[in-house]
């Protein structure tokens, strides 16, 4: 007789009794090649089959991890299509095990194990839903960043025998694992930078509204008699100043000075050609705003 320390694996069959007295050459007939899916699994997973009560299996593992990739594994077998349970969407005597897993120090007599370890084991096999798998504390923290499953908390349950709760974790298989996040929002496009009274055709996004800009919108706004009498004003000021100097002849830039104040008038004022017309309606008879009207030569 010695102790150690193993995972104890712990499957059993759901409703059993009630199949054995519905068909017993069935059920019986299942659970051997269920059994034998099982233990094929063990010798892959390096286990070792200690017992079998009824219609219940125990097993041990050196590796906490294996025990669980082959409870794992057992069970996705079963689900898969003629898997030797039969299909349990279909059939209604379909076999489907429960298997409990836990890591514990028991007593190894002539390879029979004992002790609180097969019986936690046991219990938390009771409390797993019918084709899933309970472990324990001890066996989620060690496995959880191994396997790709995720562990959902059952509680600390009370259980006959058993002087403190247990504390389960089911474990969710790949198939039924990692629910599908929804994407993130896309991201806002940025503010076009246009005036707050810009109609719905504004300009593109980054225009900066410095005073050539505001001069080239008001400029290609007006009548083409308006354009050429500024562009000429314009030129023979861009000459006095180049040449003689912005004081060498004020009574030549006097006449410029309207004109550049309506050039760095504000905002409001300057109608922009990208701004949508108003309706008709909304204009007064026989108006024609600076720039909409037709040109006159």
């Amino acid at each position: 007789m010695k102790r150690k320390l193993t995972t104890i694996f712990y499957a059993d069959a759901v409703r059993f009794g009630a199949s054995m007295e519905a068909d017993e050459a069935g059920a019986l007939g299942r659970l051997t090649r269920a059994r034998d899916v099982m233990l094929g699994l063990f010798a892959a997973h390096d286990g070792r089959l200690v017992n079998t009560w009824g219609d219940a299996v125990i097993a041990e593992f050196p590796s906490v991890v294996e025990a669980v990739r082959c409870a794992v594994a057992f069970q996705d077998a079963m689900d898969a299509p003629g898997d030797p349970g039969a299909d349990p969407g279909t059939d209604p005597a379909a076999m489907r095990f429960r298997i409990g897993i836990n890591l514990g120090d028991v007593i190894d007599q002539g390879g029979d194990l004992y002790g609180d370890g097969v019986n936690v084991a046991e219990r938390l096999q009771g409390l797993a839903e019918p084709g899933g798998i309970m472990v324990s504390a001890a066996v989620r923290e060690l496995t959880r960043k191994q396997l790709v499953v995720e562990f959902d908390f059952a509680g600390a349950q009370t259980v006959k025998s058993l002087a403190e709760p247990v504390e389960g974790w089911s474990v969710r298989r790949a198939v039924e694992n990692r629910a599908p996040r929804p994407a993130p929002p896309p991201a806002p496009p940025p503010e076009p930078r246009t005036r707050p009274d810009a109609g719905p055709e504004g300009p593109p996004v980054g225009v900066e509204f410095g005073p050539l800009t505001r001069w080239h919108a008001w400029y290609h706004a007006q009548p083409r008699a308006v354009r050429r009498a500024a562009g000429f004003i314009l030129w023979f000021f861009a000459l006095n100043v180049l040449f003689g100097g912005v004081l060498s002849n004020p009574w030549f830039l006097f006449p410029s000075i309207p004109f550049v104040v309506i050039i760095l008038r504000k905002r409001a004022d300057i109608p922009f050609p990208w701004r949508a017309p108003k309706p008709a309606a909304e204009l007064p008879a026989g108006r024609v705003l600076p720039g909409e009207g037709p040109e006159r030569g």
